[in-house]
């Protein structure tokens, strides 16, 4: 946006007469094309499919992905020869370029419709697994604190007082390590960046989240020898430490219950069990 010919400063206030001038990015491209990417499917009928997304992979077209996305994988698999009208057929849900997990994706739009209302009514069963920085005071607890757009960093959310919408996440924790916890955490609301967000505002970034300060940013008071262990560990997990484990609906026509668990990318399990043996070394060393 230029307000007079030029890029106006944050604090800047609009009066009468000024030329305020838009520009608008382009929209990415209607004709997304199949691309033969593997899929690791769940469960799959005419009707439905459910996928464990991995790592990495964004989960439909935007800014800057065009390819490689769940979309034109999908394509691929559905022997569809493009996305059509939409860049997203099918996606009810979707999860983070970083998060890896479980989707379930609608072969029609009866189907969609009747999933999508699952999903607005929050009667979707949603467990993540998460490995987070630092010990949390409580075994299990509530976070309930509306998230809005950061105001310093329109690309993050953050625990907002005004303004924000309504976000409510359940964690339990599952193992306690030297510096880190593993979390299970169950999604009341489904808001974008919602469990990062949500962890941040609690202190307890989740590890290997740069944009939530969960990544080298924690290092910086650690000691040479647990700098270099922590690090090391980072430089094997690419992306966030965040796993959609678990995903549990009613089928939209046959009406049954349907649940699926999937375990974590390998090099999120080999980080805990390194977690585990770093633990268990502390304890019995000599003090």
């Amino acid at each position: 946006m230029h307000v007079d010919g030029r890029p106006p400063k944050k604090s800047a206030k609009i009066g009468p007469g000024q030329l305020i001038e838009i520009f608008f990015r382009d929209q990415p491209p209607s004709d997304v094309h199949p691309e033969a990417i593997p899929l690791d499917i769940f469960y799959e009928d005419e009707h439905l499919l459910v996928v464990n997304k991995p790592q990495g992979m964004v989960t439909h077209p935007a800014h800057g992905h065009f390819s490689g996305t769940l979309v034109n994988a999908l394509l691929h698999h559905l022997q569809r020869p493009s996305a059509g009208d939409t860049i997203r057929p099918g996606i009810v849900h979707r999860l983070d370029k970083g998060t890896s997990g479980l989707l379930v994706v609608a072969k029609n739009e009866q189907v969609h419709r009747k999933l999508t209302d699952q999903f607005a009514a929050h009667e979707v069963r949603r467990v993540y697994n998460a490995l987070v920085w630092g010990r949390l005071r409580e075994r299990e607890g509530i976070i309930d604190a509306p998230l809005g757009r950061h105001p310093g960093d329109r690309k993050r959310f953050a625990v907002v007082r005004r303004g924000g919408k309504t976000a409510v996440t359940t964690y339990q924790v599952e193992e306690v390590f030297r510096d880190t916890t593993l979390l299970s955490l169950r999604l009341k609301t489904g808001r974008t960046h919602q469990i990062r967000a949500h962890l941040e505002h609690q202190g307890h970034p989740v590890f290997g989240d740069a944009t939530y300060g969960g990544r080298h940013k924690r290092l910086s008071g650690m000691s040479g020898a647990d700098k270099k262990r922590y690090a090391d560990w980072l430089d094997t997990l690419p992306d966030v430490a965040l796993h959609a484990a678990t995903l549990g609906f009613i089928h939209p026509i046959s009406g049954d219950y349907l649940e699926f668990s999937a375990a974590r990318p390998a090099n999120f399990e080999r980080i805990i069990e390194s977690l585990r043996a770093d633990a268990l070394l502390s304890l019995n060393s000599p003090r």
